[in-house]
C-alpha cells in the first residue's frame, strides 16, 4: 500500500496526481483509465481543498491500493474535514441547459459515470471517500 499525506490545497493537486500515476504506470494502466482517474483526483481532491477545512488548511491522505483479481487500483481520499458525503447529493439532471441545471454536483457525476466503483463513508471523525477502477 502507498500512501501520501499532504496539506489540502488545490496547489497540491499537481502532487497528487503525480504520486497516483506514478503507480498507474508502473502497472501498465491502460492511458484512458489513468486519464479517467486524472479527472477523478482533481475533482475529489479539489472538493477537499475547497470545502473540508475552509478557510483553514488541513491535512489530507490519499492512498492507493492495487487489487489482483480482476487488476484494479482503489485510491482512498482521506480527510478530518467537515462531515461531507458528496454521493449523498441527488445526481444533476444532465437533459437540461445548464441554465436550467443546479449549480455543483456535475463534477462528482462524472466521477461516478467514469468509475466502477465509489464509496463513502463518516469515521472516527475521518471522511472517507474510495474510487475503484477497473483495468485489467
Amino acid at each position: 500500500m502507498n500512501e501520501l499525506t499532504i496539506d489540502a490545497t488545490v496547489e497540491n493537486i499537481v502532487q497528487v496526481t503525480s504520486f497516483v500515476e506514478e503507480k498507474l504506470e508502473a502497472l501498465g494502466c491502460p492511458m484512458k483509465a489513468q486519464m479517467q482517474i486524472s479527472v477523478a483526483i482533481d475533482e475529489l481532491f479539489g472538493n477537499i481543498a475547497h470545502y473540508a477545512y475552509n478557510p483553514e488548511v488541513g491535512p489530507a491522505t490519499v492512498r492507493v491500493e492495487v487489487i489482483r483479481s480482476p487488476l484494479a487500483v482503489v485510491i482512498t481520499f482521506i480527510d478530518n474535514g467537515v462531515q461531507y458525503d458528496p454521493l449523498a447529493k441527488e445526481d444533476p439532471d444532465t437533459a437540461l441547459s445548464a441554465e436550467e441545471r443546479e449549480i455543483g454536483g456535475l463534477g462528482i457525476y462524472m466521477v461516478k459515470k467514469s468509475m466502477d466503483e465509489i464509496t463513502y463513508e463518516y469515521r472516527e471523525g475521518q471522511n472517507i471517500l474510495r474510487i475503484r477502477k477497473n483495468i485489467g
